[in-house]
């Protein structure tokens, strides 16, 4: 691949995580590691209880809700621990002391993790696996055994591993829907209300690593579990508004930024899930139009906007292709460690002229072999 200029190699990001950042968004970060506009001071070294902050956590809230269309029955926190303290939070909330037992969807390599976590504090039952089938699909509605007095329907909406997407709403309007949206937050429109929790870490979509957003309805709190540690308790998070510890003020200016960038340059979620699709579509044509060179993991109906998943014919192609890849600027393209193969991860920064980019390359190296 030749080129007039030396590639940008963060917009060249194709990581699962953590993913690239919009680069007018690193352009601020620079300056406000130097010098937050209009504090005198780094962004690293201004407390978390000055009016500063106060007022970047409440435009944060705001932003949320008007991207997503919620207004104030959701509480917005931003809490640290990632998706992997909430795997424990929700059902200590929701489970704890219950008779019913919470419905949990076995999709893929990340939805086993929360599994293992409800059941130290209640009764789980697993209402679909894809494990003996290995994960290439998502269970259609009629796989699906959902109680109808479940305590929560726990499901993952995007499978960043297996490359697997829900492209519909899951489960029963009454029985309280708790959803893990770290891989594919504030990417494209979803009906938020209909949710009784939502969470997402920030580092593949809307921040770096280091805040995790969460999203609660206040009716899911009143049938909740009330004694437990103050930092476990989202009624303790909410009064404090998400400052009840010194919190990682760093990565969530950054979110601010991001959000603003989804809000102002980008024009709210409808037009992001438009580039998102268009990227996507571009990769999976390059995919599909490959005569089995390259070969796509997941149901054509199941696949993800965000991880395009697939494989070469042999274990020594895809060595080459990812040293080939790495030669040539190209970063994270290594499947995860629990399948191998290739995965390209197009959160809402990569640019569509990065997957033009990547979509050359695969040409080229299919060309060679």
């Amino acid at each position: 691949m030749n080129h007039d200029k030396p590639p940008n190699y963060n917009q060249l990001n194709f990581s699962g995580g953590p993913g690239a950042l919009p680069a007018e968004v690193l352009s601020q970060i620079q300056q406000a590691i130097l010098e937050v506009p209009g504090t005198r001071l780094s962004v690293l070294g201004i407390s978390h209880r000055s009016d500063w902050f106060a007022s970047v956590v409440q435009e944060l809230e705001e932003n949320v809700r008007l991207l997503l269309g919620i207004d104030q029955r959701f509480h917005v926190l931003m809490l640290q621990g990632g998706a992997t303290q909430q795997f424990s939070m929700v059902p200590m909330t929701l489970l704890r002391g219950k008779a019913q037992a919470a419905d949990y969807l076995h999709t893929g390599y990340w939805s086993a993790k929360p599994i293992a976590e409800a059941r130290r504090e209640g009764a789980v039952r697993v209402a679909w696996s894809g494990q003996a089938s290995g994960f290439h699909h998502l269970p259609d509605d009629h796989e699906l055994a959902l109680s109808e007095d479940a305590s929560y329907l726990h499901y993952v909406s995007n499978e960043t591993v297996e490359g697997l997407q829900f492209q519909r709403l899951l489960g029963h309007d009454h029985v309280p829907r708790v959803c893990d949206m770290s891989s594919d937050f504030l990417s494209r429109p979803i009906d938020a209300a209909q949710f009784s929790i939502i969470y997402a870490h920030a580092q593949k979509n809307i921040g770096p690593a280091g805040v995790t957003m969460v999203l609660l309805r206040d009716d899911v709190l009143a049938r909740g579990q009330y004694d437990l540690p103050d930092f476990l308790n989202y009624r303790t998070q909410i009064a404090s508004h998400s400052n009840f510890n010194t919190p990682p003020v760093f990565a969530i200016y950054v979110t601010l930024l991001v959000s603003r960038w989804l809000r102002d340059r980008i024009g709210g979620l409808a037009k992001m899930e438009a580039l998102n699709r268009a990227k996507a579509n571009r990769l999976y044509q390059m995919v599909d139009a490959s005569n089995g060179f390259y070969r796509g993991r997941a149901r054509p109906s199941d696949r993800s906007l965000m991880n395009v998943v697939f494989q070469l014919p042999t274990a020594d192609l895809e060595a080459e292709f990812l040293a080939d890849a790495d030669a040539a600027g190209f970063s994270g393209l290594g499947g995860h460690r629990a399948i191998g193969g290739i995965r390209a991860s197009i959160y809402n920064a990569v640019t569509l002229q990065a997957v033009d980019r990547l979509c050359e390359f695969m040409a080229d190296f299919q060309g060679r072999h």
